[in-house]
């Protein structure tokens, strides 16, 4: 039976049969209460027409679109096992939550993930371990030959966030907590807001292409600004992001409903408009300009280690980035590898489910290519995407990796539920939002412990497991230590999936080459 006629009908007929009752019994009159709105939103279905199934069954389509608005819920907390969950399970999102709140994180009964299973992981142990007691803290330095001003890293970090997309609650709990366990917190490349600034952590500078904190009246890089930010105290690394993993080029975006008074002001923009990073940068169109920027904002901060961050996507740029190095002998202090899979706030669904190479293979051939110059043992690298356990830390160090850098796994520490709500300013955790009825939500010094905790529980995590492959120092784990299934019978180790390359092995084919600054 079609429902259009069917609920005119009922209206019709429930309307008369209760004002004719209302003639003999007045209490009835109450039903309207309960009648007229159901009338007046089936009147509005019929009429509107931007939703077919609301025409064709008004008030009863409505339900449709309810239960669709839910399903992430349902999802999540009733249908899900824990390993379906995307983009973190519950397992792990149980792990991080654990650690922040500094409880137990053992599980009971064994493992719940199928080790015959293609894609099962696994690092190799030693009958000799814990020998010796391995340094919880690591700490890597960072800053090559022409740094005056090198720093100390923490193994792991705060990933790329900006003050815009973050709420300025969970900027300063996650500031708070670096300081408090000596990391670093990088940015974002939404400029260095007050929020960065006032807990006093260590921080890394992001610069994107729209160059927020140094941008010039026309958009454009200006040193002028760059010297003045970049020589502020907090501010011990400062990394020139060329793509990230959400979004390879593309750019940052910032949502209009986000772009408050005050986020426009420290970047240097329109407020109450959408903010879309250029996809490219303007200050700079080659392999060698790149790293004369480098350079140029080396000498301009004082002598503060400068990197760069990319997700590989053209293999071919690397290279020349690498033979630019050795030709020039200009080289950054470190550069951050992204992986595809990474991402926080909002991207185009293309640009984040099918571009961006992942991090495991852009983090292998990028310190692959890095050895075959000759350039790796003068420049950190630090891995980025999706790492948030101490076993996938140690992945990427096997890879050659110095140290990494996290940002989902920063965020649920400090409250994070994986609504998957960080593109429309309704975080409902206070994390991903500039509303402030919700993100007063997120107590900063409870957040700053619970980031604290998590990155201490992670290191101390990530000792134990160096310390049962028989090692003593991370730096020691290399590729052979980590083993992947490839098929039921057949596991292969990562220095079989990843061979390694020889210390300046590439360099034979270049000739000529006259290293000038």
């Amino acid at each position: 039976m079609k429902v259009r006629p069917l609920f005119i009908t009922l209206s019709v007929s429930i309307t008369a049969l209760l004002l004719i009752i209302s003639l003999f019994w007045k209490p009835i009159l109450w039903a309207f209460v309960l009648v007229l709105p159901l009338i007046i939103l089936g009147i509005i279905d019929i009429n509107q027409k931007k939703h077919a199934i609301r025409r064709n069954f008004p008030v009863v389509g409505r339900l449709r679109y309810f239960l669709e608005s839910i399903r992430p819920e349902i999802m999540q907390y009733f249908v899900e096992n824990d390993r379906d969950g995307r983009p973190m399970d519950r397992v792990t999102r149980s792990m991080i939550y654990q650690r922040a709140k500094n409880v137990t994180d053992t599980v009971p009964f064994g493992t719940q993930m199928d080790v015959y299973d293609v894609g099962y992981e696994w690092m190799n142990h030693s009958m000799y371990a814990g020998k010796m007691k391995v340094d919880e803290a690591p700490r890597v330095m960072v800053g090559g030959e022409h740094c005056t001003q090198p720093y100390s890293a923490s193994l792991l970090n705060i990933s790329a966030m900006s003050f815009g997309s973050l709420s300025k609650n969970a900027v300063l709990a996650m500031n708070k907590g670096a300081k408090m366990g000596q990391f670093a917190h990088n940015t974002g490349e939404g400029g260095v807001s007050p929020y960065h600034l006032e807990p006093g952590g260590d921080l890394i500078w992001q610069v994107g292409t729209g160059y927020f904190g140094c941008r010039a009246d026309n958009g454009k890089f200006s040193p002028e600004k760059f010297k003045i930010t970049s020589q502020i105290k907090n501010i011990k690394m400062i990394e020139l992001k060329i793509s990230q993993g959400a979004k390879p080029g593309h750019g940052g975006i910032l949502p209009a409903k986000k772009n408050t008074p005050e986020i426009a002001a420290i970047r240097g923009v329109k407020p109450h408009t959408e903010v879309d990073s250029p996809p490219s940068h303007s200050a700079f169109k080659d392999a060698e300009g790149l790293l004369r920027m480098i350079h140029e904002m080396r000498e301009l901060s004082g002598g503060k280690p400068i990197g760069f961050k990319m997700c590989i996507g053209v293999k071919q740029e690397f290279i020349d980035i690498c033979e630019a190095m050795v030709k020039t002998g200009l080289k950054p202090d470190f550069i951050t590898i992204d992986g595809g899979e990474g991402g926080t706030g909002a991207a185009p669904v293309e640009f984040s489910n099918s571009l961006g190479m992942p991090l495991l293979d852009g983090l292998a051939f990028a310190v692959d290519t890095l050895r075959g110059y000759d350039l790796k043992k003068d420049i950190k690298v630090m891995a980025s995407g999706k790492l948030n356990s101490s076993f996938s830390i140690a992945r990427a160090l096997a890879l050659g990796a110095d140290m990494c850098s996290s940002a989902r796994a920063m965020m649920l520490a400090v409250g994070c539920i994986q609504a998957l709500q960080c593109n429309t300013n309704t975080c409902p955790a206070g994390v991903a939002t500039q509303d402030p009825d919700l993100m007063k939500g997120l107590d900063v010094e409870d957040k700053s412990v619970r980031m604290y905790n998590y990155h201490k529980n992670t290191m101390k995590s990530f000792a134990e497991l160096i310390s049962a492959a028989g090692l003593v120092h991370h730096s020691e784990i290399d590729r052979s230590y980590i083993n992947l299934r490839v098929a039921y019978n057949k596991v292969m180790r990562y220095d079989e999936l990843y061979p390694e390359v020889k210390e300046g092995a590439y360099l034979e084919k270049m000739k000529d080459l006259t290293p000038s600054l």
